[in-house]
């Protein structure tokens, strides 16, 4: 960990707070969202900003690439709680996706095709495709959820209340979960997002909080706790894998011995982007 240093910088693109970060699917172009409305570009392989676009009317946060490097879906922090499919090449809107009645807290593009998971606090997990402005399923749940689909498209992780964890088979999502972890609550954070790592073996549970879990995703033990972010503004942190040969040339991260070969893991809360 002393080794590690920051490649990189960025910090008079935004005039407030940094609410989202996604890199595309390759790992070349990360894309950064805003509380001051704007959406910034950064070249990864060239180590700097490349563009910068506003969303001034309806606001923009969890903001996620599609698997088209110049295509994003992010959710609207004013007017109302529609997602929005925005094409980065001309900033023009290519679909809206109306439905949640209040803010959607997690959003998650499938790795395999069009669809994608919509999480919000109106309780409710939504389905959709990226080809229909209609919402292709419908789950009514018991309380805050958050949701990530597993590195082959086939599962989804949803979480709920801070404590509980259940997977779904995506092709009988309707029948309930076909496993279910229980969890010690958090009681001084909510959880913000899941993600799996990349081979599908463990899934990394991300809170408001200073602390970020790592359990198996198939018993639900946990693996590893993450401490040491002084978040105490109740800030989201936010954790990206990219592939190897960019993350260790371009991007400090953590490693810890029980995670393997690219599951890096980079959080932060501050900002400031690194």
């Amino acid at each position: 960990m002393k080794t590690f240093r920051a490649g990189k910088v960025f910090k008079d693109q935004n005039t407030e707070r940094i609410n989202s970060v996604d890199f595309s699917h390759n790992g070349e172009t990360l894309i950064s969202s805003s509380e001051d409305d704007s959406i910034v570009i950064y070249d990864c392989l060239e180590g700097k900003p490349k563009r910068t676009l506003y969303s001034k009317k309806y606001g923009v946060d969890l903001i996620r690439f599609t698997h088209a490097q110049n295509t994003v879906i992010y959710t609207s922090n004013k007017v109302d709680d529609t997602i929005r499919y925005l094409s980065l090449h001309d900033n023009k809107y290519l679909r809206y996706f109306p439905g949640h009645t209040k803010k959607v807290v997690s959003l998650s593009m499938s790795p395999v095709d069009d669809s994608f998971l919509s999480g919000s606090l109106d309780k409710s997990l939504r389905l959709w495709d990226l080809r229909s402005p209609n919402c292709q399923g419908l789950m009514h749940l018991q309380g805050r959820p958050v949701a990530s689909f597993d590195p082959e498209g086939l599962v989804f992780a949803c979480g709920l209340n801070s404590e509980m964890i259940k997977l779904y088979d995506l092709r009988s999502f309707d029948k309930g979960p076909f496993t279910t972890f229980k969890l010690p609550q958090d009681r001084d954070c909510d959880w913000t997002s899941l993600k799996f790592s990349a081979d599908g073996k463990k899934i990394l549970i991300t809170t408001n909080g200073p602390v970020i879990r790592l359990i198996d995703a198939f018993s639900g033990s946990p693996v590893q706790t993450f401490m040491g972010h002084q978040n105490t503004k109740g800030l989201l942190l936010e954790v990206l894998s990219v592939p190897c040969s960019i993350c260790t040339v371009r991007f400090p991260r953590w490693q810890d011995p029980r995670l393997e070969r690219g599951e890096w893991i980079e959080s932060g809360c501050d900002g400031v982007q690194t």
